[in-house]
This record gives C-alpha cells, structure tokens and sequence, in this order.
C-alpha cells in the first residue's frame, strides 16, 4: 500500500496511543539481554536470538532450558507454547490486513507484540479503510521493535558490568503487567490470565518447567470458553 494520507494519519495515532506503554519495553528487553550474556551467548548470539524471535517471553523462558542442556525438542515446544497467544492476537485482528500482500501480512504477523494489541487492537477493529488501519498498525510495531532491540542491546553491552546481586529479574515481571494490564478489561483475557496465574502456582513442581506449560495451556483453553460463554450470553455486550 503506498502511504496515502489516511496511512499517515493512522501511523500518527497509533504512535500516540502506544507510546505510553512503550515505556514498559524497555526494562524487559534490557532484562531479556542480560539474561541472555548470563546463559552464555556472545552478543552476536544474543541479538541474532533477539531478532530472529522477538518475543520476549519465549526468550527467558526457553534461556533455563538452554542453559541447563535440554533437549531441543522442550526448548522449542516451550516457545511454542509460550507465543501460543500469538496465534489468537492475530486472528483477533486479521481483518484489518485484508487485502495486503502475504509477504506484508508475514511482516506484520513478525512485528506483533503484546502491548501493541493491547494499545491498538479496539481501533484498528472500528476502522473500515485499510490504509489507516495498516498506519496505525505498522507505526507503533515499527517503534516497538527498534525500542526493542536498542534497549535489548544495551543490556547485552552492560550485562557484564551490572552485578547479579542486583537480582534484575523482576523489572521484566513488571514490566510485562504493565503492557498487559489494558487486556484484563476484556473479561474472557481476565480469565484466562488469572487461570494460567494459578495454575503455574500449582503446577510449579513439575519437572522440566512443563507445569508452565500446562499452566498456559490450560489459560488459554478458558480464555476461549470464556469468550463463547460471553459471546452466547451477551452477543451485543461491549467488550469493555
């Protein structure tokens, strides 16, 4: 598509709308950086993983496993499974990139991230012109990814001059609550959330992190439940 008015319009507000919750990417991929000189990768390596996967999550939590010599098979069924939520993010909003080229819709299927769903995902769905929705969609993945990878290769370039008495960890936890603090407004998202919570409590025991797993499994399982339920009961319900 080439960049009408409408596209640029689209590109400015989506910006504007993600860029309060870009802010929570950058303590996570810094986090996601040391963690990866930690396990043992050269900063090559390291931003060669960061950009090839691009999903925070499935990177820390397949860098144990790695670390530890697990099979290849878990490490890459953990990230699977860990980016599972991926594959409803963009069916949630696959109508908006109808009638874009598949290489385009690969590309922004790569570029999709949590907070930009969050941020973007009721807008982009109300839009009927395909221009503005593909602006407002690509501008803050665009930012988000180089936010990304900047703040991933600052932690890669410091993580050896960073303590671990520090214990850094916890930023990405937190900052992962912040991107996906605007999703819990949609009850079947509150429900799978506070279902995988629990369940990874529970399953904790397990061997190999397969309690987390499951745990995300099982999440995503009465997510989609809980949708139908809503949808069956409350058709004209706004998400909200």
């Amino acid at each position: 598509m080439s960049l009408t008015p409408a596209f640029r319009t689209g590109a400015r507000e989506g910006f504007r709308d993600f860029l309060p919750l870009s802010v929570g990417v950058i303590p996570w991929a810094m986090v996601t950086g040391i963690a990866m000189v930690s396990t043992g990768f050269t900063p090559i390596q390291a931003m060669g993983m960061n950009i090839i996967v691009f999903a925070g999550s499935a990177q820390l939590g397949t860098l144990p496993l790695i670390g530890a010599g697990a099979p290849l098979w878990l490490i890459v069924t953990t990230a699977l499974v860990l980016n599972l939520r991926f594959v409803i993010f963009s069916a949630a909003i696959a109508g908006a990139f109808r009638g874009c080229s598949l290489p385009m819709r690969w590309f922004c299927g790569h570029l999709l991230s949590d907070g930009v769903f969050a941020a973007c995902m009721k807008r982009i769905l109300l839009s009927k012109d395909r221009h503005w929705q593909l602006g407002y969609y690509l501008a803050p993945s665009l930012w988000g990814w180089l936010l990304w990878q900047g703040s991933a290769l600052i932690g890669v370039l410091a993580a050896a001059s960073i303590p671990k008495s520090w214990s850094l960890e916890f930023m990405a936890s937190i900052a992962m609550l912040i991107i996906l603090a605007p999703m819990a407004r949609l009850r079947p998202m509150l429900v799978a959330a506070v279902t995988g919570a629990a369940g990874a409590v529970a399953l904790r025991s397990m061997p190999l992190r397969l309690g987390l797993i499951a745990a995300i499994v099982l999440g995503i399982v009465t997510g989609f439940v809980a949708e139908h339920w809503q949808k069956k009961h409350f058709p004209a319900q706004d998400p909200e």
